[in-house]
């Protein structure tokens, strides 16, 4: 028995049954004493042949019996000439096959692996084995040996295996010596392992906690923390009271090390009406060039196209239509000008505009692409103009450099082939994303962007269509009438009237909006679960997985995201009998469950009925569950019209329940029926461009469940969702280099 109360178990690996690469999910049978037995858990790079010391207790498996549950091992080289003899043959060291282990093992017995890793040039003795690789295989030894050891090291620590092979990826066989000169090297682009690991390892290390190094690390994390809140720089003085704060130093100590990292260009420093802003080098170049290629179209724009007039005059003889004025000018700016801002609220004809401008364009003999954020924007957006759309990801076309880091094909060397780039849903698209669109962009190419100023910036860091609009360099046309048959809806008028910073009318039961009032958190979770499972289906057909969908201010509390989640799910998605499940780190899946993804994974692969197949699933993506294969270890999702296969791990924290989600999150995607619960939402939640944008997310039914005080105080709080960016400075500054 060891020591933690777990069972050891000792033997040889005779046969891998199973591996599954990405999550480590190992079948294996055993040689335990005289028996063989049956072991399954997390084994990295395990190969017949190995010594293995695993701990962990006895399971039942329904279907495949008896079976040794392992929750961690050790390994030990093989010890007998049997026994490397079978670990060499299983392929586990790469140009090493049965034939060339046997006369390895043949020559030097016992000694093999001794001599293959000490003393590789020995192996030319046998014939058909070269020096060159005799020196080769010894290299291949030494890689397997180190990945292990290293996994063994940062295993220790909670570091996945994938995130150790990512490390070994960047420092090779030195990986060890690196980390324990400086653990906070884990922290670095590339790897991502979290600043609390390196801190343990330090730690553990004795290091002191005010070494420069550590201090540095520090301020680095804070500012790649405040990406995901969305700001692309700090103010130094924020940077450095909150880099003290966390890592428990004096505030001078912070203020240094944001300077030296200055002065050696590790961060860069603007000074911005008078105040200094810390940008991460990736940032300021975004954002820099964003400023510095959208003021050269404006220096050098393409050649504009006559005849605007006549060409509305045409359409709306043709189509029997009547633009409104401002509907003109923006048709006439995107055939006059090289870039076109175009914004404006739903119901006010952005759509119709945009046709108008695609149409005259193509008749002009333009190529024109289109691009959205996310599959279902792109999506919409072909089927509202009739044109192909894709992604932006899509459209850039993702490849991978040396470090299996993600990079677009599409840039200054391999521009796209079009005249004009119309990008849809702007206020969605993150500085990064925008920049990597700009440097894929012909040169004398018109850019339209199209979005609503209104609504939630960014997932990702940055306010692009904030900074661009807000910079007033650009021509910009803002749609504010709604059109007629826009005027039937009651959603449409809600959400202008949250815009102008009036209540919406409440009382009405003869539309596509209502109020429903509820005064107790329990009480209106439970008026939404009805709502989702019987009522909404009941009275209109909605299908409570594909129609209904319930956005909510923040995750936490009684009606937040992780609580409603479950309700929800016991609801429209009960357990029952033949429903295969799935415990996860702590998460449950469940065959048939709504899931979204919360982060980019430009490595995901994915495939279509038609066979099409491609890599890359993305933040805000939403599907469902089709799939849980438990002995392999995956979970396959249906997202819009791709097939995505997840390993266990990967789903854990990848994956997360959408029955609700947050209005962020939200963004991008419309849904047929919307349930918002609006009461007392956090202080820092209830504002007017959160509830807007929720409000907007809704086509042909809108419900709010809660207090009529509580979207009064959201549409009265007319702050915008505050973000440090520098775009705007940049775009104003005199100087123009590109």
């Amino acid at each position: 028995m060891a020591e933690n109360g777990l069972l050891e178990l000792s033997g040889t690996v005779e046969h891998v049954v199973y591996h599954n690469d990405k999550n480590q999910y190992t079948v294996l049978e055993m040689a335990a004493g005289e028996e063989l037995v049956t072991v399954v858990g997390e084994f990295p790079f395990v190969s017949e042949g190995e010594e293995l010391q695993v701990y962990g207790g006895w399971d039942t498996h329904p279907s495949f019996g008896q079976q040794f549950k392992a929750q961690t091992f050790e390994r030990a080289r093989p010890a007998t000439a049997a026994a490397m003899m079978k670990y060499l043959a299983s392929g586990a060291v790469k140009g090493v096959g049965p034939a060339t282990a046997r006369r390895i093992v043949e020559t030097f017995g016992e000694k093999a692996l001794e001599v293959m890793e000490r003393e590789p040039e020995r192996l030319s003795q046998i014939k058909g084995i070269t020096k060159e690789k005799a020196q080769s295989i010894g290299e291949e030894l030494k890689r397997v040996y180190g990945i292990r050891e290293l996994m063994a090291y940062l295993g220790a620590y909670g570091v996945r295996p994938e995130e150790a092979v990512q490390v070994w990826k960047t420092y090779g066989q030195d990986s060890v010596s690196c980390i324990q000169e400086d653990p906070y090297r884990l922290c670095e682009d590339g790897m991502n392992i979290s600043f609390t690991i390196a801190d343990m390892i330090a730690e553990s290390m004795e290091k002191p906690r005010d070494d420069l190094g550590r201090v540095q690390a520090g301020v680095l994390y804070v500012l790649r923390h405040n990406l995901d809140n969305g700001h692309t720089c700090l103010p130094w003085d924020k940077l450095c009271s909150a880099a003290a704060q966390m890592l428990g130093v004096e505030l001078e100590m912070a203020q240094d090390a944001v300077y030296t990292m200055c002065e050696s260009f590790q961060l860069r420093c603007e000074n911005v009406d008078g105040k200094d802003f810390i940008f991460l080098e990736r940032q300021h170049i975004s954002e820099s060039y964003i400023a510095a290629r959208m003021k050269a179209m404006l220096r050098i724009p393409p050649q504009a196209l006559g005849g605007a007039d006549a060409q509305i005059a045409a359409i709306e003889a043709r189509k029997g239509v009547q633009y409104a004025e401002k509907q003109k000018e923006a048709i006439r700016a995107a055939m006059e000008k090289g870039i076109l801002i175009l914004t404006g609220g739903p119901g006010t004809g952005k759509t119709t505009t945009l046709n108008a401008i695609i149409h005259i364009l193509k008749l002009s003999g333009e190529k024109v692409l289109l691009a959205a954020p996310t599959g279902r924007a792109a999506k919409r957006m072909s089927e509202l103009t009739g044109e192909e759309a894709k992604t932006i990801h899509r459209m850039l076309q993702v490849d991978w450099d040396e470090q299996d880091n993600p990079v677009f094909t599409r840039n200054e060397r391999n521009p796209l082939e079009c005249d004009c780039l119309v990008v849809d849903e702007l206020s969605m698209v993150d500085a990064y994303v925008f920049e990597s669109l700009l440097r894929a962009l012909p040169l004398s190419c018109r850019l339209i962007l199209v979005g609503d100023s209104d609504q939630l910036p960014s997932v990702g860091a940055g306010n692009v269509l904030g900074d661009l609009i807000a910079s007033q360099l650009f021509p910009t046309v803002q749609l504010k009438e709604i059109f007629r048959q826009s005027m039937e809806s009651l959603i449409v008028l809600s959400a202008h009237r949250i815009v102008e910073g009036k209540l919406p009318e409440l009382r009405r039961r003869d539309s596509d909006f209502f109020f429903m009032p509820r005064e107790d958190p329990a009480e209106t979770a439970q008026l939404i679960v009805s709502l989702c499972a019987q009522r909404l289906p009941r009275s209109y057909g909605f299908s409570s997985a594909s129609d209904i969908q319930v956005l909510c201010p923040g995750r936490k509390g009684e009606l937040g995201t992780v609580e409603l989640n479950k309700l929800l799910r016991e609801a429209v998605n009960p357990p029952r009998k033949g429903k295969t499940e799935a415990r996860i780190n702590g998460q449950l899946f469940r065959l048939g469950d709504k899931v979204m993804q919360v982060k980019n994974d430009y490595n995901l692969p994915w495939t279509r009925e038609d066979g099409t197949s491609g890599e890359g699933v993305f933040n805000g993506d939403m599907g469902v569950i089709t799939e849980i294969d438990k002995p392999g270890g995956a979970i396959r999702v249906e997202i819009d019209d791709k097939e995505v296969l997840y390993d266990f791990d990967h789903a854990a924290n990848e994956l997360e329940p959408a029955y609700a989600v947050t209005v962020h999150k939200s963004q991008g995607n419309e849904f047929t029926a919307v349930i918002i619960p609006v009461l007392n939402p956090p202080g820092q939640l209830c504002y007017r461009n959160l509830l807007y944008t929720g409000v907007t997310r809704a086509k042909q039914l809108l419900i709010l469940a809660g207090r009529k005080s509580t979207i009064a105080a959201m549409i009265e709080n007319d702050r915008k969702t505050r973000r440090y960016t520098g775009l705007q400075w940049l775009l104003e500054k005199e100087q123009e280099e590109i």
